[in-house]
């Protein structure tokens, strides 16, 4: 009888935390850091209010005014798509839930982050230089009356996009004019800098930068425009010999042989698969071929000169060499 009981108690139990679950679809994310990573640009114990405080109360609420409704089965974005047909409780705690998930993702402790190639492309285009992006989106921050958000966005057209948004309102809604795909987001409500900066805003928006991370930006942004082809994507084993060719040769050029001294033999072989690689359409030709050849003869003869313990001047003329043959290979699939 007491086992049966046992029984029965943990599948009530269990009923109970799966009903709970269903109830409440949304979680606090963790976050990718400490709270102290970001200073001090921003204090942990911001961090610590602003996560566990303000963004679990977001979630909390959030989950509460999804019970009994049918938003509880769209996903975040798909609620954030079509917010004007839910409640102001939804709308203001989905929105909150949206960007503060998004905001942590694009903040860092690592250093000198920067857009990636066809971000930054993007960004000069339109706004000509990194800093003149940054001064658009601080008067978007700092103009904002009371709480709100600064956006950089994607627009339908496949530009970028800055704007703000009031309270935890962002691009993602049919409610707001400016619509787009969020890439980076700063939140200006006090809550999110007020311990630190108090009312200085400009200072908070000034340091913020510092920890911004654009490798994470740059990801959304070819979540939303797929990145663009390079050269030889086609022939992975140019681009393996040529990452090879880079790190020994670029040293030598300031007197390291180290590298090269290290390396002779793993040039050797990625020289040996780029001539056993199928050669794309598109940069098969005799030139192309004759070329790839001769690599192989100078990685030979360089990986020879290096077991032999030659002298610094004969492997760093045949580096050189050897530099210039493959440089001849991309000059010939240019054409």
């Amino acid at each position: 009888m007491k086992s049966m009981n046992y029984i029965l108690s943990t599948i009530i139990s269990l009923c109970f935390v799966l009903t709970m679950k269903a109830q409440s679809p949304y979680s606090l994310p963790a976050l990718p850091y400490s709270y102290s990573a970001l200073e001090p640009n921003i204090d942990s114990t911001t961090m610590w209010i602003h996560h566990t405080k303000h963004h679990q109360a977001y979630i909390n609420n959030l989950n509460q005014a999804l019970q009994g409704t049918e938003a509880g089965n769209l996903s975040l974005n798909d609620l954030m798509s079509q917010i004007s047909k839910h409640s102001v409780a939804i709308r203001n705690n989905g929105g909150g839930h949206y960007n503060h998930s998004l905001f942590w993702t694009v903040l860092t402790p690592n250093k000198n982050t920067k857009p990636g190639k066809d971000l930054m492309e993007a960004i000069l285009a339109q706004y000509t230089s990194l800093d003149s992006l940054k001064s658009l989106i601080n008067k978007a921050a700092s103009t904002r009356f009371g709480s709100g958000w600064a956006w950089l966005s994607v627009s339908a057209d496949g530009k970028l996009l800055v704007s703000s948004t009031a309270n935890q309102d962002n691009p993602l809604m049919d409610v707001v004019t400016e619509k787009g795909i969020p890439i980076l987001g700063i939140d200006v409500w006090e809550h999110a800098y007020y311990l630190k900066y108090q009312n200085k805003r400009g200072d908070y928006l000034n340091a913020i930068w510092n920890v911004v991370n654009w490798d994470e930006v740059t990801r959304r942004y070819h979540e939303v425009i797929p990145k663009k082809k390079g050269k030889f994507d086609e022939w992975p084993e140019i681009k393996t010999f040529h990452k090879s060719m880079s790190e020994t040769f670029h040293p030598s050029e300031e007197g390291n042989l180290t590298p090269v001294r290290s390396r002779s033999n793993e040039l050797l072989q990625n020289a040996i698969a780029l001539s056993k690689s199928k050669i794309p359409t598109q940069f098969n030709n005799k030139g192309v071929q004759s070329a790839v050849k001769k690599l192989v003869d100078g990685s030979k003869a360089l990986d020879k000169l290096v077991k032999n313990k030659a002298s610094d001047k004969a492997i760093t003329q045949s580096l050189s060499k050897l530099h210039d043959t493959f440089h001849l290979i991309v000059e010939e699939c240019s054409h």
